[in-house]
């Protein structure tokens, strides 16, 4: 098992090192330069999945290594824990990473009419291998100092790919994402430090050990970090901005990296400690129902598909905190239903995001005022796309229409008139969500066109995104049977 979990961690930065020291371009030329990405995250799938499935069921595992013996301090530097959430968040960042990498292994060529790419595919994919590894990282962290430094390297992997184009426009819009996620992330640091100067230890359960007053400091500083880099109010404004990075980083920013690691954060904080005062979890509450709306106004106004989906993100990371914060309340159900949620969103999402990068690889273009009558010229992006605001909008028996099921039921069984006002609030944005979607679908795809002969479509991009579109219908029982055993 310790050596699965170190071949984890570890695969992903010494295949982005290779890149990056430019080793791999003087041992291979070429497409086999590709080849050994797609190798490289295929084995650490392999290895995640094996993980996976021999710990499913069985109690939680955890290991830890280093020290720091020049202050005769017993804490634990580092480690790995194998329970529940560390498996759903493996089973995302493992499974998504690989087909972003696939995908971007044709996405990035001369014939991408949006963003034709003639040189720096060796720095894109140390980028992108060392941001795989570092959510790993963060995913199977056990204490707060390894989930800092891992949490600050995918800051920095973000920043660099989403200003990969190079232009004035993606500097900008990289350097706003590093501020705004960066900033807000020394709270994280503060609480690492409050956390060891009164403890002597990194451990999250180490935060009960904290007086009253210290813990709601130490949950409300990583709140705020949460927050921010999760693009929830007021921290949001970076996220649609950060679309000018390439299409499939887009999508492993939203679906299962950065954006879901301040989510992330706090689950595992609030599976890890008691006694958050219930003021604190009305307020995470009540922030996730701001910015979920806030989240859906900004659909009406976008006609870059792009950034559509961007809101639609921070809307679907809102649902998540709500249900923390209900689970703080008291609801074990919300909690499991904002967990099952990360998983099913993820693979929507991607779908998503993905069918918006092969429309413009082919078109030229991602503005919902330019395309229209795609179905015809693009039946298997169409068939993904439906899939995928289906799911994504809560549509049975598509994917996330489970998770938004257990946070309605959970606020309805808050037995009072609040709850209630919960559950309508939830259902009100799953229509208006499917109604604006619906539209959009339509006029993209199924609008007036002139132009009725089929575009082929690269093979990889009907791989990825035909395999997604049945993982998307499996997601949410995956979720379900990793997530049976979390107390």
């Amino acid at each position: 098992m310790d050596t699965y979990i170190i071949l984890l961690l570890v695969l992903p930065i010494i295949g982005s090192f290779l890149y990056f020291t430019g080793l791999i371009s003087s041992i291979f030329k070429g497409l086999l330069r590709e080849l050994f990405v797609v190798a490289l995250s295929l084995f650490t799938l392999a290895i995640a999945l094996l993980l996976i499935f021999s710990s499913i069921g069985k109690p939680i595992y955890t290991i830890s290594w280093g020290s720091m013996p020049w202050i005769e301090i017993s804490a634990k530097l580092f480690g790995a824990i194998i329970d529940p959430l560390s498996m759903l968040m493996l089973t995302i960042v493992a499974v998504l990473g690989t087909f972003i990498v696939l995908f971007s292994t044709k996405y990035l060529s001369p014939e991408n009419k949006e963003h034709p790419v003639e040189r720096g595919k060796v720095a894109y994919y140390g980028w992108l291998l060392l941001f795989i590894g570092s959510m790993i990282g963060i995913a199977i962290s056990p204490n707060l100092l390894q989930f800092l430094i891992f949490w600050e390297l995918t800051t920095l992997c973000s920043a660099a790919l989403i200003a990969f184009y190079e232009t004035e426009t993606g500097y900008k819009a990289g350097f706003k994402a590093l501020l705004m996620t960066h900033a807000p992330g020394l709270f994280f640091f503060i609480t690492v430090a409050i956390v060891f100067v009164n403890t002597k230890s990194f451990e999250f359960s180490a935060i009960n050990q904290l007086s009253p007053t210290l813990k709601i400091v130490v949950v409300v500083f990583l709140l705020i970090s949460a927050w921010a880099k999760s693009a929830q109010i007021p921290f949001y404004t970076w996220i649609p901005d950060a679309m000018e990075a390439p299409t499939p980083i887009s999508a492993f920013l939203h679906a299962a990296a950065m954006v879901k690691a301040g989510f992330y954060l706090m689950a595992r904080l609030i599976t890890s400690i008691s006694g958050i005062p219930y003021g604190i979890g009305m307020l995470i509450v009540l922030m996730g129902i701001a910015t979920m709306y806030l989240g859906l106004i900004f659909y009406f106004r976008q006609d870059d598909l792009k950034k559509l989906l961007a809101f639609s993100t921070i809307t679907h990371l809102a649902y998540m905190f709500f249900g923390l914060g209900l689970g703080v309340i008291g609801s074990n159900i919300a909690v499991k239903g904002a967990l099952l949620h990360l998983i099913c969103h993820a693979f929507g999402k991607t779908i998503l995001f993905l069918c918006v990068g092969v429309i413009s690889y082919l078109t030229g273009t991602r503005y919902i005022s330019q395309l229209s009558g795609l179905s015809k010229r693009m039946p298997v992006v169409a068939f993904a796309f439906i899939v995928g605001f289906l799911s994504v909008t809560g549509i049975p028996p598509f994917s996330c229409f489970w998770s938004k099921f257990f946070l309605v039921v959970a606020s309805i069984d808050m037995k009072n008139f609040l709850g209630i006002v919960f559950a309508v609030l939830i259902l009100g944005e799953s229509v208006g969500s499917f109604i604006w979607f619906l539209h959009i679908a339509q006029s993209v795809f199924f609008g007036e066109t002139e132009k009725t002969e089929e575009i082929k479509i690269p093979a990889v991009f009907q791989f990825v995104l035909i395999s997604l579109v049945i993982l998307s219908l499996i997601a949410p029982f995956w979720g379900f049977e990793i997530l049976k055993t979390l107390r």
